[in-house]
């Protein structure tokens, strides 16, 4: 497999702290790759040094091939684009002035292609309207119009749709769609928001305290999340007892809630539940979610 970014043993320390240990990814070229953790697992870490903010205390990384020790390494990192954080933009100025001004930054010549790129994010019957009177939705689009100066084709974006509405997170979804499908751009996204990110991505990662825990396809996880069935029962304790003497897995959330694992035998279960004088109110069949995967997967962790 084609991989746009790669790392290996990475590691980074301030002081006592550990950010990332022995920390490895692996992005496939044409992925739209969601990563997941905590607040200060890590993500952020990762994301300063590819883009050259701060180098590694050991270990190695590799943008297209490119080793971060090689000194031919900055050429690679002009087909990288990043939206760290908050978007970095001018309020004062308006969206073309914006991105006039970055690409005097980046010595590109010709501003003839901003109409184009301003139309690809939606932006471009902005006018005379500073940044500063755009809602969160449009600075985030000229962040990423922003980091598409140069033509990128691996973009990385941290926290992209962090308080933004709900009309601003579908623009942001289906942008971030189109620049992957129409383009073939490459995304290293980071997310508290799990149910957005499920939406996007084709890879995940999942780091715990500055280490990977897991890399995995969405097909992948699609097949690992258990399905199952959500019932609600009007005595909680018959419930368990009878699950117990059949042999079911099941998960107790509440006192008339469960989850039951596995295949079952819904006539069986009910009979064998009525016996207990048990009532079963209704029954609806659930699958697993990334959010629910991914505590399990940290809980999991966490307890070996």
């Amino acid at each position: 497999m084609d991989y746009i970014l790669t790392a290996d043993s990475l590691c980074k320390r301030y002081r006592r702290f550990q950010a990332l240990d022995d920390f490895s990814i692996h992005v496939p070229k044409g992925a739209i790759y969601g990563f997941i953790g905590k607040n200060g697992a890590g993500k952020t870490t990762l994301i300063r040094l590819i883009c050259g903010l701060q180098e590694p205390t050991s270990g190695n990384y590799s943008l297209y091939g490119a080793r971060n020790t090689e000194p031919g390494i900055a050429r690679y990192r002009r087909r990288m684009g990043a939206v760290v954080e908050t978007p970095s933009i001018y309020l004062d100025m308006t969206a073309e002035d914006n991105l006039k001004e970055q690409y005097r930054i980046i010595g590109l010549p010709s501003f003839d292609d901003i109409p184009e790129l301003l139309e690809l994010v939606g932006l471009a019957d902005t006018g005379r309207k500073k940044a500063k009177n755009f809602s969160l939705g449009m600075r985030q689009r000229l962040g990423i119009a922003i980091a598409l100066a140069g033509n990128p084709d691996f973009l990385v974006l941290d926290e992209p749709i962090n308080g933004l509405d709900p009309q601003g997170i579908i623009e942001i979804r289906e942008l971030i769609l189109k620049l992957n499908r129409e383009n073939g751009i490459t995304f290293l996204i980071s997310s508290h928001i799990l149910d957005e990110l499920g939406r996007l991505a084709t890879h995940y990662g999942f780091i715990e305290k500055g280490r990977m825990v897991k890399e995995i396809s969405a097909k992948e996880l699609d097949a690992a999340c258990r399905k199952c069935i959500r019932v609600q029962v009007s005595d909680i304790k018959a419930f368990s007892r009878v699950l117990d003497e059949i042999g079911l897995e099941y998960k107790i959330f509440s006192d008339t809630m469960a989850d039951i694992y596995g295949k079952i035998n819904i006539t069986r279960l009910v009979l064998a539940l009525d016996k207990e004088n048990c009532d079963v109110i209704s029954l609806t069949e659930r699958e697993e979610s990334l959010e629910s995967y991914y505590v399990n997967l940290i809980g999991g962790k966490k307890n070996e």
